[in-house]
């Protein structure tokens, strides 16, 4: 199936199957792909579980990690840390949300969640937090707000939690 090649003597590969897409049905012809751009909708890139990358990630739509990543990951939308991810990096994103394990600074501008049977070993800023029964929390939290309009005093509208949950 690998080795397959075309008339002109490349080699032919199976189409990946999207989600929410039906399968390829062997018709000629690109298999349709919805983006941002065309319907509105965000996108989600997807590191999978059997996946492990090392170094910096950058992304403009939402993340799902569900492998191991190392290294610094930045998202200007939404990063999920699926069951199986496991991240040994500092995140800035705007919202967050574990399901796995992080070990590592979070900075969000928005919230942070994390859930049932996520953990997270490393200190967080943000603007709002959740941590579910069952999740598990070692650092310290920096509580921010956005300053009020024509204020300048910087730090005034922080809060600092220093808290250890298991």
């Amino acid at each position: 199936m690998w080795s397959k090649k075309d008339e002109t003597g490349n080699p032919q590969y199976p189409e990946p199957v999207r989600a929410g897409m039906p399968a390829h049905t062997g018709t000629t012809g690109p298999v349709p792909v919805q983006t941002a751009s065309r319907t509105g909708a965000p996108t989600t890139a997807i590191i999978g579980a059997a996946m492990r990358i090392k170094g910096e990630i950058y992304a403009r739509e939402e993340l799902m990690v569900d492998g191991d990543v190392e290294g610094v990951m930045e998202s200007e939308s939404l990063l999920t840390v699926g069951p199986n991810g496991k991240v040994r990096a500092n995140i800035k994103a705007k919202e967050v949300t574990i399901f796995g394990s992080v070990h590592g600074n979070v900075e969000v501008t928005g919230k942070i969640a994390i859930r049932e049977q996520g953990s997270l070993i490393g200190n967080i800023k943000s603007s709002g937090i959740s941590i579910d029964d069952g999740a598990y929390f070692k650092g310290s939290i920096d509580i921010t707000r956005p300053d009020p309009k024509g204020s300048k005093h910087e730090g005034k509208n922080e809060s600092r939690v220093v808290a250890h949950a298991s």
